[in-house]
């Protein structure tokens, strides 16, 4: 049976999977000086970019929510692997050939088939549904879209395929390709029921990927009148790779123009992404199967880098009826996540980007985007327009419905101006409607968390005394130990032998000093040299899981002063960590002294205070060696 994966294998997928790479896959970094890079979280919600990433040492760590590790652990997180699945899809993509031990079991997977083959089946599917978009039983399929102004170039570039009306091509395809029913079945592209049957028949085929290129799902429309199911669009239940609420189609073309223009545009179908990203509107992207939503307004976060210092912009699309707004109307719901400013772009008489591209042209899509409107204004509009302003009930309950939406917007200093605007528009007195738009923001925000009870009793379970919170590893009292550690994680070898006769009594504050045992254990800094793994077996070292995050968070931040330490620098930390030990030792001594009666115990007293002498001496010397080396 295969056993383990060999270390020293693993060690090499670690060395050649650069983490910047890889992390530049599912997060916008920018450069954040220090050799560090910064974007937005992809494990939690945050405005400002609190995510960051140090090439040099290999590490991340996001200071928002604490999470950090290496270019393994990252992706085991943010894709839901096991760690020899990690090793695996790494080693594929760096080029690394694994090798295992002989005779030891392999760790045990979860159940079901790895998301590897799951991947590899949607891979060998879309060129499967490419090639058969060639064949004669596809004649409607391809003049489906030469009648939407795609030619051949348009469906390659974009992966478009036809599925077969026979129910089981596909299936015999992934089984000569030696895929098994279970695993065709759990990537959602083949169904079971007398029989195992293709899940898209008879249908054109979009292939849906993630922002590395990987297909993890398909989107179908119908195309045939006989088409026996109802819906016009067929897309791919969730499974272990492919989650609809996280999902934007077309964000693998439309990344890097994101990131380079700070602008998305986010349309409604398949069809429109294609048109738009056709007339030159690159930044196309929309959701798959299900409505825009929070999770997919977080994921357009990530790839624009939108936060609270850039000026970027979010427009949205839609079908000016009534369905549209009701969309419009649902986006707005997820406004609140973006930093960017939110827009809507309505073509004229209802058209679609696509529809609008085949009636007049390139240049009439790019212009849709160009006339963008405010989602703020759009969505009042929206909200009157269901009310007769002509009738005085009526310019209440108008006022009354807006004031919610007057009340809610993020940049509170244009409340007032909006207030003016509102009071115009539907007519009555603006102090009115000022107290309206007041009440609106006074109303509490509805929570849906449950009390939490006891479980044997009806009565709240009491209280837990608090544990004393530890300070903050960022709290200025521990600047310098804080450095110094960062010193001897991301530049051993500057470092040298400068901290031979530091201990864990110079550090005060429990992480650190879990931190430098790590690093004791690990062999210290002299051992390390140029070491690229050395961060690693620092981190490998500790047990607890603070000073685990500690390495991370200390493995990424910039050091203060330089970027490139020598041991004149480092020592002069060392200097004024030990400074600060030598002064503990100060104010301890006297303390001591002033509880002593220098008369009735005359001998400690003498001896306390030559103490005392001999540890302000020690600290003049240490103040001056710190001032050498301008710590």
């Amino acid at each position: 049976m295969a056993g383990r994966i060999r270390d020293e294998d693993i060690a090499e997928v670690r060395e050649k999977a650069q983490i910047d790479d890889i992390v530049s896959e599912y997060v916008t970094l920018k450069r954040a000086g220090g050799g560090s890079m910064k974007g937005l979280c992809p494990f939690h919600d945050e405005k400002t970019p609190s995510f960051n990433v140090n090439a040099a040492r290999q590490f991340w760590h996001c200071f928002g929510c604490g999470e950090g590790g290496d270019v393994i652990s990252f992706v085991m997180k943010v894709d839901g692997l096991t760690f020899t699945e990690t090793v695996e899809r790494l080693a594929e993509k760096v080029g690394v050939q694994l090798r295992r031990e002989e005779g030891d079991d392999a760790p045990s997977r979860p159940r079901g088939p790895a998301r590897g083959r799951l991947v590899e089946a949607h891979k060998v599917a879309q060129e499967f549904y490419a090639e058969q978009l060639a064949s004669a039983d596809a004649v409607v399929a391809r003049q489906f879209l030469h009648q939407r102004g795609f030619d051949q170039a348009a469906a390659e570039m974009f992966g478009v395929g036809f599925a077969p009306r026979d129910g089981e091509a596909l299936t015999r395809h992934l089984r000569g390709r030696r895929f098994s029913d279970e695993e065709t079945v759990a990537a959602g592209l083949v169904a079971l029921g007398r029989s195992h049957y293709d899940r898209f028949r008879g249908r054109l085929v979009w292939p849906i990927r993630e922002a590395n290129g990987d297909t993890i799902g398909f989107g179908a429309r119908r195309i045939f009148d006989d088409d026996r199911i109802e819906a016009k669009y067929l897309n791919t239940s969730e499974t272990a790779i492919y989650k609809k609420s996280q999902v934007l189609y077309g964000i693998d073309l439309a990344r890097t123009a994101m990131k380079d223009s700070q602008q998305a545009v986010v349309v409604e179908g398949y069809t429109d992404v294609m048109a738009c990203h056709l007339a030159g509107v690159r930044t196309a992207v929309a959701s798959c199967g299900t409505a825009f939503g929070t999770d997919h307004a977080r994921v357009l976060r990530r790839f624009m880098g939108d936060h609270g210092t850039t000026s970027g912009e979010v427009i949205f699309t839609f079908d000016g009826d009534s369905a549209g707004q009701k969309a419009a109307m649902k986006v707005l719901e997820s406004d609140q996540v973006f930093a960017s400013q939110t827009y809507v772009a309505v073509a004229p008489e209802g058209m679609d980007p696509c529809e609008l591209r085949i009636e007049e042209g390139d240049e009439a899509v790019r212009e849709l985007v160009a006339r963008r409107q405010p989602l703020y204004r759009f969505a009042l509009d929206n909200i009157l327009s269901r009310h007769d302003l002509d009738r005085a009930d009526g310019r209440v309950d108008a006022l009354r419905d807006a004031a919610g939406l007057v009340a809610s917007i993020r940049d509170k200093t244009k409340v007032e101006a909006f207030s003016r605007e509102l009071s115009h528009m539907v007519g009555l007195d603006l102090d009115e409607v000022r107290g309206e738009v007041r009440r609106a923001a006074s109303r509490p925000a509805r929570t849906d968390e449950p009390r939490r009870t006891s479980r044997t009793t009806d009565q709240p379970a009491p209280a837990e005394p608090p544990r004393p919170a530890l300070p903050s590893l960022s709290d200025p009292r521990f600047m310098i130990e804080r450095e110094l550690l960062k010193l001897v994680i991301q530049h051993p070898a500057g470092v040298g032998r400068t901290t031979t006769h530091v201990t864990a009594d110079d550090f005060t504050h429990p992480t650190f000093q879990g931190v430098w045992a790590a690093v004791t254990e690990a062999g210290g800094p002299a051992s390390a040299g140029d070491d690229a793994g050395w961060a690693n077996r620092v981190r490998g070292a500790a047990t607890d899981p603070a000073v685990v995050a500690a390495i991370t968070e200390l493995g990424v931040e910039p050091v203060r002063g330089t970027s490139d330490p020598n041991p004149t620098f480092a020592v002069a930390y060392v200097y004024r960590l030990q400074e600060l030990t030598t002064s503990r030792r100060i104010a301890d001594v006297k303390a001591r002294l002033q509880r002593t009666n220098p008369v009735e115990h005359a001998l400690d007293y003498n001896r306390m205070f030559g103490e005392l002498v001999m540890l302000e001496q020690h600290r003049r010397k240490l103040r001056e060696g710190a001032v050498g080396g301008q710590a």
